[in-house]
């Protein structure tokens, strides 16, 4: 192993042993602020607490991306453990592989040669219900040109598409009373299985609908009270997403039962075209290295971006499976080739014999809304 890679695979191990569940960053953030104390640039937090590693003058021309939280509580074991080619355990890809790699491509870089204008945002509240806070934050803070969010896993492919969703939990309220004495009166956990077998049935072919939770009731011979549950629509597109909040807004059951619709999340959904001189410069970096010209979708911070009109995609830093699982791996030798596509892919953009300007990031803009002026927020 290089000396490169083993840096590489030290920072990794470090980061994954420290727990970072969405909400609760704070102790990898000061590990980072301490991991780079010498590095070239500036380190600030913005006001979603992210940590903005910065260089240069200007307006950034590429922002780079990489979420430090985890969908772990912070209880769970972080036994990470190096089994011959493959590191092992809950997050060492996602999302420590891609923290650990941007530090090093970024680190040698700006001590080798002068880089365009531009910054490393170390995210908050990139999974679960933290609904992109981070990346909404750190572009608006920066407004960059161009925009990569990094993840450790799929380096296989690139994330051109942003899958969008809307999340809601639903909540029906009754009565109650006895099984057999108050028999007949309106149960709240058999209307909401009404309910959701009703916008299961009417799914959309453009999007997926997802019960991820129901909870409810009080004992096996009592009426229930209360149930709710916790329901997704994903999409590549914000008509379908749109459609069904309304369906979600239209809800409703007899009385004397009521039902309570709380949202708790909204990612945007996007494109970036297939035109971009920013994908055109990735594509060019991963043709040099050998890797696979596949186009793919994903729901990550470069969601964000995409909706306020930023050029965006995310890329994958390793090879792996079995993310968000206790079983989580990541194989060794794939961190050298996300090492190098970075670098080439930061070159190309960034350095002085780079083949990609400003002006060539900013006449292929993503759809959506103008830069300035109004914004969807995700």
């Amino acid at each position: 192993m290089t000396t490169v890679a083993a840096g590489i695979v030290d920072d990794l191990v470090a980061l994954a042993r420290i727990p970072a569940p969405t909400f609760f960053e704070q102790r990898r953030l000061e590990w980072l602020e301490q991991r780079l104390a010498a590095a070239p640039g500036r380190r600030t937090r913005d006001r979603a607490g992210n940590l903005l590693w910065t260089w240069g003058e200007d307006r950034p021309r590429l922002l780079l991306s990489a979420h430090v939280d985890t969908v772990f509580p912070a209880d769970t074991p972080l036994d990470i453990q190096r089994e011959g080619d493959e590191l092992r355990g809950p997050g060492v890809g996602d999302n420590a592989a891609a923290i650990a790699v941007a530090i090093s491509v970024l680190e040698r870089l700006l001590a080798e040669e002068p880089l365009a204008a531009g910054g490393l945002a170390f995210t908050v509240a990139e999974e679960g219900l933290g609904n992109l806070r981070g990346a909404v934050a750190a572009c608006e803070t920066l407004q960059p040109e161009a925009f990569i969010a990094l993840e450790g896993h799929g380096l296989d492919r690139v994330f051109v598409d942003a899958v969008g969703s809307i999340r809601a939990r639903i909540t029906i309220s009754g009565p109650g009373g006895h099984s057999w004495v108050d028999r007949g009166r309106p149960n709240a956990i058999h209307a909401l299985t009404e309910v959701a077998h009703d916008l299961l049935a009417r799914d959309a072919p453009e999007s997926f609908v997802n019960i991820g939770g129901i909870a409810g009731g009080r004992s096996i011979n009592a009426i229930a009270d209360e149930a709710s549950l916790s329901i997704e629509a994903r999409a590549l597109d914000e008509f379908p997403l749109d459609r069904f909040l309304a369906r979600l807004q239209q809800l409703s059951v007899p009385r004397p039962l009521s039902l309570t619709l709380d949202s708790v999340g909204r990612r945007p959904a996007g494109r970036l075209p297939r035109t971009s001189a920013l994908l055109q410069a990735v594509r060019a970096a991963r043709a040099e290295l050998g890797l696979p010209d596949r186009l793919d979708a994903a729901s990550t911070d470069a969601n964000a971006a995409l909706a306020q009109g930023i050029p965006a995609l995310a890329l994958g830093m390793a090879h792996g499976s079995n993310m968000h699982t206790l079983a989580e791996r990541i194989d060794v030798d794939s961190l050298d080739t996300g090492r190098r596509q970075l670098e080439l892919v930061v070159r190309r953009l960034l350095a002085d014999e780079g083949t990609v300007s400003r002006d060539d990031l900013g006449a292929s803009r993503a759809g959506g809304p103008p830069r300035r002026g109004r914004r969807r927020r995700a």
